[in-house]
């Protein structure tokens, strides 16, 4: 297996450097006719949602007549130009993020962000970029992944809190565990204070969502923790979101993202679409906590999920 992992990483290094997308001479095969692939491969970022997502999307497409292989590539800058030369054929993706992705990637790493809490503008920015590259970007989901605050069960209860407005409101002084990006980042101090009032008094730089950020909040040292509205393990540390009611966040639906020229057909649509109204994100951050807390493989977890859905036949 690793031995496989690592080829296939050498194979999709060597991809990405000789692939930019449609030429110029290329650009019909943007408006040919989409493709219909026999043998479809499905791309995963390397990490435990996006695994469960690439193998749901691989069992559907196999329910629909489709022969598929998994690779792992944990790397954006690796698995997006080979999606787009069609050695990669379906990733999961996530909309604000890969709409913000591909626009830096367009017109340099300066271009003001395309990516906005309302989901219709950011797909629609999504799907002018990715076009012209040949990229098919399928319906989003409800599940969605973006970033999020929480607090501790008690802290929220002793003050009846339940969103970051309740927060603000309540003009309470917290200090933040976050990343040290989060002091200038419009979605995190920044965006607290202006948007919600919030009175951050610092911010503790003990990473997004990772273990000693928690542990600074389940202790009381920090009273508020920068995390991802997925995160598995909250429950462990005590913790509990309050809600964006104010829509700070930008729209990170999860998507999927298919070369047209070999996956752009109606049936490859319909089979992954089939996922999009079902898979909300409680349900997503239920999954990665089979995988990440009770130590399941991710084919099973996915499997299962479909199973109970519905989603996957008889």
């Amino acid at each position: 297996m690793r031995a496989r992992a690592l080829l296939a990483a050498l194979l999709l290094t060597l991809l990405a450097a000789c692939a930019t997308g449609p030429s110029l001479e290329d650009q019909g095969e943007v408006t040919a006719p989409p493709g219909d692939s026999s043998r479809l491969t499905v791309g995963s970022a390397g990490f435990t949602e996006s695994d469960l997502l690439a193998q749901m999307y691989a069992l559907l497409l196999r329910r629909a007549g489709y022969e598929t292989e998994l690779i792992t590539v944990a790397n954006r800058e690796l698995y997006e130009p080979a999606l787009e030369n069609g050695r990669v054929d379906v990733v999961p993706e996530y909309a604000a993020t890969f709409a913000d992705w591909l626009n830096a990637k367009e017109n340099g790493p300066d271009a003001e962000p395309v990516g906005s809490p309302d989901l219709a503008t950011t797909m629609k920015a999504l799907r002018r970029l990715a076009t012209p590259r040949g990229l098919t970007v399928l319906d989003p989901g409800k599940a969605v992944d973006q970033n999020a605050f929480a607090v501790t069960r008690e802290f929220a209860a002793e003050h009846s809190l339940r969103t970051l407005g309740d927060l603000g409101a309540s003009g309470l002084p917290v200090r933040l565990a976050a990343g040290d990006e989060c002091v200038s980042r419009p979605y995190c101090q920044p965006g607290l204070e202006k948007t919600y009032g919030i009175d951050v008094t610092a911010v503790d730089p003990k990473g997004v969502g990772t273990t000693q950020a928690k542990r600074a909040v389940q202790s009381g040292q920090d009273q508020l923790v920068l995390t991802t509205t997925t995160d598995a393990t909250l429950d462990a540390f005590g913790l509990v979101l309050l809600e964006d009611d104010k829509k700070l966040q930008n729209a990170d639906a999860v998507v999927p993202v298919v070369n047209r020229a070999r996956a752009g057909s109606e049936r490859v649509a319909r089979a992954l679409d089939a996922l999009a109204p079902v898979l909300t994100t409680a349900d997503l951050a239920g999954l990665n906590r089979q995988v990440d807390s009770w130590r399941r493989l991710p084919e099973d977890v996915a499997r299962s999920y479909l199973e109970e859905k519905g989603l996957l036949g008889s």
